[in-house]
Protein backbone atom coordinates (compact mmCIF):
# COMPACT_ATOMS: atom_id res chain seq x y z
CA UNK A 1 0.00 0.00 0.00
CA UNK A 2 2.82 2.12 0.65
CA UNK A 3 4.41 1.38 -3.28
CA UNK A 4 1.34 2.49 -4.13
CA UNK A 5 0.84 5.42 -2.84
CA UNK A 6 4.13 6.77 -3.79
CA UNK A 7 3.54 5.78 -7.35
CA UNK A 8 0.59 7.78 -6.98
CA UNK A 9 1.87 10.89 -5.88
CA UNK A 10 4.83 10.59 -8.66
CA UNK A 11 2.68 9.69 -11.80
CA UNK A 12 -0.50 10.17 -11.13
CA UNK A 13 -1.20 13.81 -9.95
CA UNK A 14 -3.40 14.60 -13.57
CA UNK A 15 -5.64 11.44 -12.82
CA UNK A 16 -7.85 12.67 -10.18
CA UNK A 17 -9.72 9.05 -10.28
CA UNK A 18 -6.40 7.21 -9.23
CA UNK A 19 -5.71 9.63 -5.94
CA UNK A 20 -9.82 9.06 -5.10
CA UNK A 21 -8.95 5.89 -5.15
CA UNK A 22 -6.22 5.79 -3.69
CA UNK A 23 -7.81 7.63 -0.64
CA UNK A 24 -10.37 5.52 -0.32
CA UNK A 25 -8.27 2.37 0.23
CA UNK A 26 -5.89 4.39 2.89
CA UNK A 27 -8.94 5.32 4.84
CA UNK A 28 -10.40 1.43 4.47
CA UNK A 29 -6.91 0.36 5.81
CA UNK A 30 -7.07 3.35 8.64
CA UNK A 31 -10.46 2.23 9.83
CA UNK A 32 -9.37 -1.75 9.50
CA UNK A 33 -6.79 -0.88 11.79
CA UNK A 34 -8.53 1.36 14.08
CA UNK A 35 -11.18 -1.98 14.69
CA UNK A 36 -8.15 -4.50 14.86
CA UNK A 37 -6.98 -2.38 17.41
CA UNK A 38 -10.25 -2.37 19.42
CA UNK A 39 -11.31 -5.59 18.90
CA UNK A 40 -7.55 -6.57 20.21
CA UNK A 41 -7.96 -4.13 23.60
CA UNK A 42 -11.35 -5.44 24.13
CA UNK A 43 -10.29 -9.02 23.97
CA UNK A 44 -7.33 -8.13 26.81
CA UNK A 45 -9.96 -6.36 29.02
CA UNK A 46 -12.13 -9.50 28.99
CA UNK A 47 -9.34 -11.55 30.04
CA UNK A 48 -8.17 -9.25 32.22
CA UNK A 49 -11.42 -9.22 34.12
CA UNK A 50 -11.79 -12.98 33.81
CA UNK A 51 -8.25 -13.35 35.40
CA UNK A 52 -8.85 -10.79 38.21
CA UNK A 53 -12.09 -12.46 38.55
CA UNK A 54 -10.52 -16.03 38.88
CA UNK A 55 -7.99 -14.53 41.16
CA UNK A 56 -10.51 -12.59 42.97
CA UNK A 57 -12.46 -16.42 43.59
CA UNK A 58 -9.18 -17.93 44.85
CA UNK A 59 -8.89 -15.53 46.97
CA UNK A 60 -12.11 -15.83 48.88
CA UNK A 61 -11.80 -19.86 48.59
CA UNK A 62 -8.44 -19.04 50.33
CA UNK A 63 -10.26 -16.63 52.82
CA UNK A 64 -12.83 -18.80 53.47
CA UNK A 65 -10.71 -22.17 54.03
CA UNK A 66 -8.46 -19.97 56.15
CA UNK A 67 -11.25 -18.94 58.30
CA UNK A 68 -13.41 -22.47 58.42
CA UNK A 69 -10.00 -23.85 59.94
CA UNK A 70 -10.38 -25.14 63.82
CA UNK A 71 -6.84 -23.87 64.65
CA UNK A 72 -6.09 -19.96 65.09
CA UNK A 73 -3.80 -18.82 61.83
CA UNK A 74 -1.82 -15.77 62.05
CA UNK A 75 0.23 -14.35 59.65
CA UNK A 76 3.16 -11.41 60.44
CA UNK A 77 4.83 -9.29 58.15
CA UNK A 78 8.52 -8.92 58.38
CA UNK A 79 8.50 -6.44 60.94
CA UNK A 80 6.43 -8.90 62.70
CA UNK A 81 3.35 -6.86 62.38
CA UNK A 82 0.14 -9.22 61.85
CA UNK A 83 -1.05 -9.03 57.98
CA UNK A 84 -3.80 -11.80 58.53
CA UNK A 85 -6.08 -12.81 61.71
CA UNK A 86 -8.56 -16.18 61.35
CA UNK A 87 -11.82 -16.55 62.72
CA UNK A 88 -10.84 -19.14 64.99
CA UNK A 89 -7.91 -16.79 66.24
CA UNK A 90 -10.24 -14.39 67.15
CA UNK A 91 -12.09 -16.33 68.75
CA UNK A 92 -9.18 -17.92 71.16
CA UNK A 93 -7.17 -14.60 71.62
CA UNK A 94 -10.56 -12.74 72.25
CA UNK A 95 -9.80 -10.15 69.64
CA UNK A 96 -11.13 -9.02 66.80
CA UNK A 97 -9.99 -8.87 63.69
CA UNK A 98 -9.93 -5.03 63.02
CA UNK A 99 -7.80 -4.97 66.33
CA UNK A 100 -5.25 -7.29 65.93
CA UNK A 101 -4.18 -6.01 61.76
CA UNK A 102 -1.39 -4.30 62.27
CA UNK A 103 -0.78 -4.58 66.04
CA UNK A 104 2.74 -6.57 66.84
CA UNK A 105 2.70 -10.27 66.77
CA UNK A 106 4.64 -10.11 70.58
CA UNK A 107 0.84 -8.13 71.46
CA UNK A 108 -0.11 -11.92 72.16
CA UNK A 109 2.50 -13.32 73.58
CA UNK A 110 2.80 -12.61 77.65
CA UNK A 111 5.69 -9.89 78.36
CA UNK A 112 8.33 -12.03 80.27
CA UNK A 113 8.53 -14.67 77.03
CA UNK A 114 8.30 -11.62 74.18
CA UNK A 115 12.18 -10.80 74.42
CA UNK A 116 12.84 -14.75 73.78
CA UNK A 117 10.66 -14.90 71.48
CA UNK A 118 12.06 -12.37 69.18
CA UNK A 119 15.62 -14.20 69.34
CA UNK A 120 13.66 -17.33 68.44
CA UNK A 121 12.02 -15.74 65.38
CA UNK A 122 15.40 -14.28 64.31
CA UNK A 123 17.31 -17.30 64.59
CA UNK A 124 14.21 -19.28 63.14
CA UNK A 125 14.65 -16.82 59.78
CA UNK A 126 18.27 -17.41 59.52
CA UNK A 127 18.55 -20.88 60.08
CA UNK A 128 15.40 -22.59 60.16
CA UNK A 129 13.57 -24.51 57.32
CA UNK A 130 10.20 -23.56 55.78
CA UNK A 131 8.22 -25.10 58.97
CA UNK A 132 9.02 -26.18 62.21
CA UNK A 133 6.60 -27.00 65.59
CA UNK A 134 7.30 -24.45 68.34
CA UNK A 135 8.04 -25.55 71.81
CA UNK A 136 8.69 -29.17 71.51
CA UNK A 137 10.05 -29.72 74.86
CA UNK A 138 8.15 -27.08 76.94
CA UNK A 139 4.64 -25.79 77.25
CA UNK A 140 4.10 -22.06 75.11
CA UNK A 141 2.29 -19.44 76.62
CA UNK A 142 -0.25 -17.36 74.93
CA UNK A 143 -1.87 -13.82 76.10
CA UNK A 144 -5.67 -13.13 75.37
CA UNK A 145 -6.79 -9.60 74.77
CA UNK A 146 -8.26 -9.45 78.13
CA UNK A 147 -4.78 -10.46 79.80
CA UNK A 148 -5.65 -14.32 80.57
CA UNK A 149 -2.87 -16.48 80.06
CA UNK A 150 -3.78 -19.68 78.32
CA UNK A 151 -1.35 -22.67 77.14
CA UNK A 152 -1.20 -23.66 73.71
CA UNK A 153 0.67 -25.66 70.70
CA UNK A 154 1.95 -23.89 67.68
CA UNK A 155 4.14 -24.40 64.59
CA UNK A 156 5.39 -22.04 62.62
CA UNK A 157 6.46 -21.60 58.61
CA UNK A 158 7.96 -18.92 56.59
CA UNK A 159 8.13 -17.70 52.84
CA UNK A 160 9.96 -15.22 51.76
CA UNK A 161 8.11 -12.43 49.50
CA UNK A 162 9.42 -9.32 47.92
CA UNK A 163 9.71 -7.20 51.15
CA UNK A 164 11.17 -9.82 53.27
CA UNK A 165 10.40 -12.68 55.28
CA UNK A 166 6.73 -13.36 56.28
CA UNK A 167 5.74 -15.77 59.60
CA UNK A 168 2.91 -17.90 59.44
CA UNK A 169 2.17 -19.23 62.93
CA UNK A 170 -0.77 -22.04 63.27
CA UNK A 171 -2.02 -22.57 67.29
CA UNK A 172 -4.23 -24.33 68.86
CA UNK A 173 -5.97 -23.41 72.57
CA UNK A 174 -4.38 -26.79 75.10
CA UNK A 175 -6.33 -25.40 77.71
CA UNK A 176 -8.51 -28.28 78.12
CA UNK A 177 -6.33 -30.91 77.36
CA UNK A 178 -3.33 -29.46 79.90
CA UNK A 179 -6.56 -29.31 82.48
CA UNK A 180 -6.91 -32.64 82.33
CA UNK A 181 -3.40 -34.08 81.83
CA UNK A 182 -2.69 -31.78 85.32
CA UNK A 183 -5.83 -33.26 87.08
CA UNK A 184 -5.04 -37.52 85.60
CA UNK A 185 -1.12 -36.42 87.14
CA UNK A 186 -2.60 -35.20 90.31
CA UNK A 187 -4.68 -38.46 90.47
CA UNK A 188 -1.80 -40.65 89.86
CA UNK A 189 0.18 -39.12 92.51
CA UNK A 190 -2.51 -39.44 95.20
CA UNK A 191 -2.83 -43.35 93.80
CA UNK A 192 0.85 -43.58 94.12
CA UNK A 193 0.62 -42.30 97.51
CA UNK A 194 -2.16 -44.03 98.39
CA UNK A 195 -0.26 -47.19 97.25
CA UNK A 196 2.81 -46.61 99.13
CA UNK A 197 0.54 -46.22 102.48
CA UNK A 198 -1.11 -49.57 101.60
CA UNK A 199 2.68 -50.89 101.30
CA UNK A 200 3.70 -49.16 104.49
CA UNK A 201 0.55 -50.51 106.24
CA UNK A 202 1.31 -54.37 104.63
CA UNK A 203 5.21 -54.00 106.04
CA UNK A 204 4.09 -53.22 109.17
CA UNK A 205 1.40 -55.83 109.65
CA UNK A 206 4.12 -57.87 108.14
CA UNK A 207 6.50 -56.71 110.52
CA UNK A 208 4.11 -57.67 113.43
CA UNK A 209 3.24 -60.83 112.39
CA UNK A 210 6.85 -61.88 111.61
CA UNK A 211 7.82 -60.89 115.63
CA UNK A 212 4.75 -62.63 116.70
CA UNK A 213 5.73 -65.83 114.53
CA UNK A 214 9.20 -65.36 115.84
CA UNK A 215 9.32 -63.84 119.24
CA UNK A 216 5.64 -65.72 120.62
CA UNK A 217 5.45 -69.21 118.44
CA UNK A 218 8.43 -69.41 118.63
CA UNK A 219 9.94 -69.34 122.13
CA UNK A 220 6.26 -72.08 122.64
CA UNK A 221 7.91 -74.55 120.15
CA UNK A 222 11.26 -74.12 122.13
CA UNK A 223 9.67 -74.96 125.21
CA UNK A 224 7.61 -77.63 123.87
CA UNK A 225 10.93 -79.40 121.97
CA UNK A 226 13.04 -78.61 125.58
CA UNK A 227 9.73 -81.04 127.33
CA UNK A 228 9.82 -83.40 124.90
CA UNK A 229 13.73 -83.58 124.94
CA UNK A 230 13.17 -83.71 128.61
CA UNK A 231 9.81 -86.60 128.03
CA UNK A 232 12.42 -88.45 125.87
CA UNK A 233 15.15 -88.88 128.51
CA UNK A 234 12.09 -91.20 130.53
CA UNK A 235 10.36 -92.95 127.87
CA UNK A 236 11.77 -96.15 126.47
CA UNK A 237 14.60 -96.27 123.81
CA UNK A 238 13.76 -95.47 120.36
CA UNK A 239 13.23 -98.98 119.24
CA UNK A 240 10.21 -99.39 120.93
CA UNK A 241 7.07 -98.18 119.87
CA UNK A 242 6.41 -95.56 122.59
CA UNK A 243 10.14 -94.45 122.21
CA UNK A 244 9.61 -94.28 117.95
CA UNK A 245 6.52 -91.65 118.18
CA UNK A 246 8.51 -89.40 120.64
CA UNK A 247 11.31 -89.83 118.04
CA UNK A 248 8.86 -89.07 115.27
CA UNK A 249 7.23 -85.87 117.15
CA UNK A 250 10.53 -84.24 117.91
CA UNK A 251 11.16 -84.57 114.26
CA UNK A 252 7.64 -83.11 113.37
CA UNK A 253 8.40 -80.59 115.64
CA UNK A 254 12.08 -79.53 114.26
CA UNK A 255 10.32 -79.10 110.64
CA UNK A 256 7.37 -76.82 112.43
CA UNK A 257 10.22 -74.39 113.93
CA UNK A 258 12.22 -74.62 110.47
CA UNK A 259 8.56 -73.68 108.71
CA UNK A 260 7.85 -70.76 110.92
CA UNK A 261 11.29 -69.38 111.04
CA UNK A 262 11.01 -69.54 107.38
CA UNK A 263 8.25 -67.99 107.18
CA UNK A 264 8.72 -65.51 109.80
CA UNK A 265 11.62 -64.11 107.29
CA UNK A 266 9.69 -64.30 104.31
CA UNK A 267 7.44 -62.14 105.87
CA UNK A 268 9.44 -59.91 107.25
CA UNK A 269 13.54 -60.76 107.78
CA UNK A 270 14.12 -59.17 111.53
CA UNK A 271 17.43 -58.73 110.36
CA UNK A 272 16.57 -56.12 107.46
CA UNK A 273 15.76 -53.66 110.76
CA UNK A 274 18.34 -55.39 113.48
CA UNK A 275 21.37 -55.36 110.93
CA UNK A 276 20.60 -53.47 107.97
CA UNK A 277 20.24 -54.03 104.22
CA UNK A 278 23.47 -55.69 103.62
CA UNK A 279 22.93 -58.59 106.07
CA UNK A 280 19.31 -59.06 104.78
CA UNK A 281 20.15 -59.38 101.04
CA UNK A 282 23.06 -61.36 101.95
CA UNK A 283 20.70 -64.08 103.56
CA UNK A 284 18.11 -63.23 100.74
CA UNK A 285 20.84 -64.20 98.24
CA UNK A 286 21.96 -67.89 99.95
CA UNK A 287 18.55 -68.74 101.30
CA UNK A 288 17.55 -68.12 97.43
CA UNK A 289 20.77 -70.64 96.43
CA UNK A 290 19.80 -73.43 98.65
CA UNK A 291 16.27 -73.56 97.84
CA UNK A 292 16.47 -73.35 94.19
CA UNK A 293 19.66 -74.81 93.29
CA UNK A 294 20.23 -71.75 90.82
CA UNK A 295 23.92 -70.50 91.54
CA UNK A 296 23.21 -67.25 92.78
CA UNK A 297 26.50 -64.75 92.84
CA UNK A 298 26.46 -61.42 95.13
CA UNK A 299 28.89 -58.54 95.27
CA UNK A 300 27.89 -55.94 97.56
CA UNK A 301 30.37 -52.92 98.38
CA UNK A 302 31.39 -52.24 102.10
CA UNK A 303 29.95 -49.00 102.62
CA UNK A 304 28.52 -48.43 106.07
CA UNK A 305 26.06 -45.91 104.78
CA UNK A 306 24.07 -49.20 103.77
CA UNK A 307 23.21 -50.01 107.24
CA UNK A 308 22.14 -46.26 107.56
CA UNK A 309 19.21 -46.47 104.78
CA UNK A 310 16.13 -44.94 105.65
CA UNK A 311 13.45 -47.31 106.40
CA UNK A 312 11.58 -46.97 102.60
CA UNK A 313 14.64 -47.11 100.93
CA UNK A 314 15.79 -50.52 102.67
CA UNK A 315 12.43 -51.74 102.67
CA UNK A 316 12.06 -51.01 98.71
CA UNK A 317 15.63 -52.90 97.39
CA UNK A 318 15.05 -55.67 99.79
CA UNK A 319 11.24 -56.33 98.18
CA UNK A 320 12.44 -56.01 94.90
CA UNK A 321 14.94 -58.33 95.11
CA UNK A 322 12.67 -60.72 96.44
CA UNK A 323 10.11 -60.50 94.29
CA UNK A 324 12.89 -60.45 91.48
CA UNK A 325 14.36 -63.25 92.88
CA UNK A 326 10.62 -65.28 92.45
CA UNK A 327 10.32 -64.78 89.06
CA UNK A 328 13.75 -65.75 87.95
CA UNK A 329 13.22 -69.18 90.07
CA UNK A 330 9.58 -69.74 88.85
CA UNK A 331 9.83 -68.41 85.38
CA UNK A 332 13.66 -68.09 84.04
CA UNK A 333 14.78 -71.34 83.77
CA UNK A 334 17.69 -70.61 84.49
CA UNK A 335 21.02 -72.38 86.21
CA UNK A 336 23.10 -68.59 86.92
CA UNK A 337 21.70 -65.50 88.85
CA UNK A 338 23.97 -62.61 89.66
CA UNK A 339 23.31 -59.72 92.05
CA UNK A 340 25.18 -56.60 91.97
CA UNK A 341 24.59 -53.92 94.59
CA UNK A 342 26.54 -50.13 94.27
CA UNK A 343 26.26 -47.07 95.70
CA UNK A 344 27.21 -44.11 93.78
CA UNK A 345 26.56 -40.39 94.29
CA UNK A 346 23.18 -39.71 96.05
CA UNK A 347 21.86 -42.98 93.98
CA UNK A 348 21.59 -46.29 95.56
CA UNK A 349 22.22 -49.14 92.56
CA UNK A 350 20.74 -52.88 91.82
CA UNK A 351 21.26 -54.70 89.18
CA UNK A 352 19.96 -58.51 89.07
CA UNK A 353 20.56 -60.93 86.50
CA UNK A 354 20.07 -64.24 84.83
CA UNK A 355 21.05 -66.96 82.15
CA UNK A 356 17.98 -68.08 81.88
CA UNK A 357 15.01 -67.63 78.72
CA UNK A 358 14.48 -64.06 78.94
CA UNK A 359 11.47 -61.95 79.43
CA UNK A 360 9.23 -61.10 76.24
CA UNK A 361 7.87 -57.77 75.70
CA UNK A 362 4.14 -59.26 75.90
CA UNK A 363 5.09 -60.30 79.71
CA UNK A 364 5.64 -56.63 80.49
CA UNK A 365 2.80 -56.05 78.77
CA UNK A 366 0.29 -58.04 80.16
CA UNK A 367 -2.48 -56.68 82.87
CA UNK A 368 -1.74 -59.50 85.18
CA UNK A 369 1.74 -58.87 85.59
CA UNK A 370 1.06 -57.53 89.06
CA UNK A 371 4.80 -58.59 90.73
CA UNK A 372 6.38 -56.07 88.18
CA UNK A 373 3.87 -53.22 88.55
CA UNK A 374 3.91 -53.55 92.52
CA UNK A 375 8.64 -53.33 92.19
CA UNK A 376 8.10 -50.37 89.63
CA UNK A 377 5.62 -48.46 91.61
CA UNK A 378 7.47 -48.94 94.75
CA UNK A 379 10.63 -47.61 93.20
CA UNK A 380 8.78 -44.57 91.49
CA UNK A 381 7.07 -43.78 94.72
CA UNK A 382 10.49 -43.08 96.13
CA UNK A 383 11.72 -40.64 92.93
CA UNK A 384 13.57 -43.69 91.52
CA UNK A 385 13.59 -45.76 88.02
CA UNK A 386 13.17 -49.34 87.46
CA UNK A 387 14.85 -50.99 83.91
CA UNK A 388 13.74 -53.98 82.57
CA UNK A 389 15.08 -55.62 79.49
CA UNK A 390 17.43 -58.47 78.22
CA UNK A 391 20.44 -58.71 79.37
CA UNK A 392 24.03 -59.41 77.80
CA UNK A 393 23.99 -62.96 78.62
CA UNK A 394 20.29 -63.49 76.67
CA UNK A 395 18.55 -63.99 80.01
CA UNK A 396 16.52 -61.12 81.97
CA UNK A 397 18.09 -57.68 83.52
CA UNK A 398 16.73 -55.15 86.45
CA UNK A 399 18.28 -51.99 87.08
CA UNK A 400 16.95 -50.08 89.72
CA UNK A 401 17.79 -46.68 90.82
CA UNK A 402 16.84 -44.95 94.36
CA UNK A 403 18.01 -42.05 96.37
CA UNK A 404 20.26 -42.53 98.90
CA UNK A 405 17.99 -41.66 101.42
CA UNK A 406 19.39 -42.10 105.44
CA UNK A 407 17.54 -42.37 108.26
CA UNK A 408 15.95 -38.91 108.87
CA UNK A 409 16.53 -37.73 105.42
CA UNK A 410 13.55 -36.44 103.59
CA UNK A 411 12.69 -36.43 99.18
CA UNK A 412 13.37 -33.35 97.90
Amino acid sequence: MAALNLATFLGGGGNPTLVAVVLVLDALLLMASIAVALWFAQRYEEERKFGRAALDASHARLSSIIDSAMDAIITADPDQRIILFNRAAEAVFRCSRVDAIGAPLDRFIPARFRERHRGHLERFGRTGGPSRRMGDATTLWGLRADGEEFPLEASISQTQGEAGRFYTVIVRDVTLRKQSEDTLMRQQAELRELSARVLEAREEEKTLIARELHDELGQLLTALKMDLAWLRERLPPPGTELGGKAAQMEALLDRTVTSVRRISADLRPLMLDDLGLSDAVSWLVEDFGARSSIKCELTLPDDPALEKLDRRVANTVYRVLQESLTNIARHAQAKHAWVVVGTGGEDLRMDIEDDGRGIREEDLARPRSLGLKGMRERVLYLGGTLDIGRAPRGGTRLHVKVPRLLEGETES
